[in-house]
C-alpha cells in the first residue's frame, strides 16, 4: 500500500498547484480578451477552486468509481461545513452579509432537498445529472447579475483578481494547458491511489471519497477562504463555502450520473447525505442568529470561535460514526 499512498499524496500537491497554475492562466486570456476583472473573479476564481473535486468526479466516473466520485462531492461539502467554515470561524470571527440569508442559504437549503429527492431512489441516473447541472447554469447566471452590481462583492472579487499574476497572451495560454495538463493527470493518479488503498483496507470506494479524496479536495477551499478571512473580507467566507457546495451538489455528484449512472449504497442516504444535511441546517440557523445578532449590536458578530468550534467537533463526530459504521 505504500507505492498508492505516495501517489495519492504526490497527486494531492500537483492537483492543488495546477489549480493554481490553471485559474491565473484562465483568468489572464479572460483578462488579454477584455472582460470585466469583476466578472473574472465571480466566475474563474472561484470556481477554480472546485476544478479539483470536478475532475477528480470525472476521472473517476471514467474509470468505473463512481462511489469514489459521489463520496467526494458529498465528503467535500461536509468538509466545507465542518473543516473549512469552522477553522475560519476558529481564525477570524464572520460578520452574516444580509444578502446570504436572503438569498444564498435559502437557495442552497433548496438544492441539498431537490437533490436528496432526486436520490430517493438510491440511483444517479443521467436524467438527475441533467437536472442537477441545468439548475446549477440557472443559479450561475442569477448570481452573476446580481452580485456584479453588489459593490461590496464586486470590490472583493475585483482585488481577488488582481492579486493574480497578469500575464501575457503566450504565457497565459502556457500556463492554462499546463494547469489542465496536470490537473487532468493528478486526478487520475489521485483516483488510481485512492482506488488501490480502498482495495488494500477492504472499505468501499465511497469511503475513502468521503474522507481522505474529500478532504485533500477541500484544501484550496480551505486556504482561499481563511485567506479572504485574514485580509478582511470574511463576510464573503460563507458566501464562498455555500457557492462551493452548490457546485459539488448540482456538478462534481452530476458527473458520474452523466457520464456512468451509478447505484448508491444503501445507507447513503441516511448517514452521509444525512450528516451533509443536517450540517447545512445547523449553518442556516446559526446565519439566522448571526443576523438577529448583528441587527441588535452591529458592532459584534455572532459567528466567532465558539460556533467555529461547534462545527469541528461535529465533523470529527462525523468522522467516529463513519468508521463505526464501516
Amino acid at each position: 500500500m505504500i507505492l498508492p499512498l505516495i501517489t495519492l499524496l504526490v497527486a494531492f500537491a500537483i492537483l492543488v498547484w495546477s489549480a493554481d497554475v490553471f485559474v491565473a492562466g484562465a483568468a489572464s486570456i479572460a483578462d488579454n480578451a477584455g472582460l470585466s476583472p469583476v466578472v473574472i473573479g465571480l466566475t474563474i476564481v472561484s470556481l477554480g477552486t472546485s476544478a479539483p473535486e470536478i475532475l477528480v468526479s470525472i476521472t473517476a466516473a471514467l474509470s468505473g468509481s463512481g462511489g469514489l466520485a459521489i463520496g467526494n462531492a458529498v465528503g467535500s461539502n461536509i468538509a466545507n461545513l465542518g473543516l473549512v467554515l469552522g477553522i475560519t470561524l476558529i481564525v477570524v470571527p464572520i460578520q452574516v452579509h444580509p444578502g446570504c440569508l436572503r438569498s444564498e442559504m435559502p437557495t442552497l437549503l433548496l438544492v441539498t432537498a431537490g437533490a436528496g429527492i432526486l436520490l430517493l431512489d438510491v440511483r444517479l441516473e443521467r436524467i438527475d445529472a441533467i437536472l442537477m447541472m441545468s439548475v446549477m447554469a440557472l443559479i450561475l447566471y442569477r448570481m452573476i447579475r446580481s452580485q456584479v452590481s453588489d459593490p461590496d462583492v464586486g470590490e472583493a472579487a475585483q482585488e481577488e483578481d488582481e492579486e493574480l499574476p497578469q500575464l501575457t497572451p503566450a504565457r497565459a495560454w502556457v500556463a492554462f494547458a499546463t494547469g489542465l495538463t496536470l490537473l487532468i493527470g493528478s486526478s487520475r493518479a489521485l483516483v488510481w491511489g485512492a482506488s488501490e488503498i480502498a482495495l488494500s483496507l477492504g472499505v468501499p470506494e465511497l469511503v475513502i471519497g468521503l474522507t481522505i479524496v474529500a478532504v485533500g479536495t477541500s484544501l484550496p477551499e480551505l486556504a482561499a477562504t481563511v485567506a479572504s478571512a485574514l485580509r478582511g473580507h470574511a463576510e464573503i467566507a460563507i458566501g464562498n463555502v455555500i457557492g462551493s457546495n452548490l457546485f459539488n451538489l448540482l456538478v462534481v455528484m452530476a458527473m458520474p450520473g452523466l457520464l456512468a449512472p451509478e447505484a448508491l449504497p444503501e445507507n447513503f442516504l441516511l448517514r452521509d447525505y444525512g450528516a451533509m444535511c443536517l450540517a447545512t441546517i445547523a449553518l442556516a440557523i446559526v446565519v439566522f442568529l448571526g443576523y438577529r445578532h448583528r441587527r441588535a449590536d452591529p458592532g459584534h458578530s455572532f459567528l466567532g470561535r465558539p460556533v467555529g468550534l461547534l462545527f469541528c467537533a461535529g465533523y470529527g463526530l462525523y468522522y467516529y460514526g463513519l468508521f463505526q459504521t464501516t
